[in-house]
């Protein structure tokens, strides 16, 4: 499609809000509601243009959509991106116009914590929305999400270390961590707890503090690890980190993390693929944190033991995409949006969009 819907090109609806008193401005992109109401978190982040923001936003919904779909979930995929620094201009009102940004939409878009948002964060948005999850568990919400991403990303390494090391054993492989934020390190935490050796970087000192105390772990600079001569590099920071650039010097065998949209352009799927490296995409390895929140809008209502379950599904999940990507000589990337388009399209069948009557 060409002309001014151009760029928004796939996605249902996007909408722009801003409002200056309270210093909002942010985009809420609603990708697909052929499965339900579109679910995804909100990051507030200081995005260097608004058009970089639109670019992270229309990505990151789309992705939420395979994502909800492989994790079996009867969600759509959407993404708020608030613009800014957090810790500068995060306020009661500004979250509150935010909640009554999200309500306008009429249940469409189901919001959540992100990169820059918290359950606190959550629960100022629910005094303006019913249309949001991931509050304090305190408040018969979910809590923080990191937790079961975590504990996603350090199940799905096992099936990633099966398919190259003949093994689900993780106890003698060395995995390199990028990003020791609230999801890198508790999965330090589970690869330690395994046997592994771990060699992380981050760029904030106070998080390597968190991790250098176990055993194992080894410290390098955040330049230094995607050259780690590691069997699975795993990124837990920001996207992009796969490029023309970052590829051709990688030493692993293989990537499963948790941060999203890993690689910087579809070609670099390829790229990954004709070098013999196994990326395990991560829309369905980071599945945890938007499984455990769907849990808050069951008709029982919140349940972590639930949420664990549907979380030990991810590994089945990986190999069926493996299958698939071996089957048909396919990168994974296009064997996950294979087996994502394949039960969108069996499950929309049955139902209409999620519009308003």
């Amino acid at each position: 499609m060409r002309g001014p819907f151009a760029r928004e090109d796939g996605h249902e609806q996007v909408v722009f809000v801003r409002d200056d008193e309270v210093g909002l401005a942010c985009i809420i992109a609603i990708h697909s509601t052929a499965l339900g109401p579109a679910l995804g978190g909100a990051r507030f982040y200081p995005y260097e243009s608004e058009d970089a923001a639109l670019t992270d936003v229309l990505r990151l919904s789309q992705a939420m959509t395979y994502k909800n779909a492989c994790a079996g979930l009867d969600l759509g995929g959407g993404k708020a991106v608030l613009i800014g620094d957090p810790a500068q201009i995060k306020t009661e009102a500004l979250l509150r116009t935010f909640g009554r940004a999200v309500e306008s939409l009429g249940g469409r878009y189901i919001t959540a914590c992100d990169v820059g948002t918290t359950p606190a964060d959550m629960e100022m948005v629910r005094r303006e929305t019913t249309a949001v999850t991931g509050t304090d568990l305190a408040e018969g919400g979910s809590g923080d999400s990191g937790v079961f991403t975590a504990l996603g990303v350090y199940l799905a390494m096992h099936p990633v270390a099966e398919a190259v090391f003949g093994t689900p054993d993780l106890s003698s492989r060395h995995i390199a961590v990028q990003g020791l934020g609230k999801v890198g390190a508790r999965l330090v935490g589970h690869l330690v707890e395994e046997g592994a050796k771990v060699t992380v970087a981050d760029i904030a000192p106070e998080a390597i503090d968190r991790v250098t105390d176990l055993a194992g772990v080894e410290v390098v600079g955040v330049d230094e690890l995607l050259q780690v001569d590691a069997d699975i590099i795993s990124p837990n920071a920001l996207g992009a980190v796969f490029d023309e650039t970052t590829i051709p010097t990688l030493q692993a065998r293989a990537i499963c993390g948790g941060a999203n949209n890993q690689l910087a352009t579809e070609e670099d799927a390829t790229r990954l693929h004709e070098r013999g490296i196994l990326y395990a995409p991560d829309y369905v390895v980071n599945a945890g944190g938007v499984i455990n929140v769907a849990q808050e809008l069951h008709h029982h209502g919140y349940s972590a033991d639930r949420a664990r379950d549907r979380v030990r599904a991810i590994p089945q999940t990986l190999r069926s995409i493996f299958d698939v990507s071996r089957k048909q000589d396919i990168t994974t990337e296009e064997a996950a949006l294979h087996v994502a388009e394949e039960r969108i399209a069996a499950v929309s069948g049955t139902r209409r969009r999620f519009w308003l009557p």
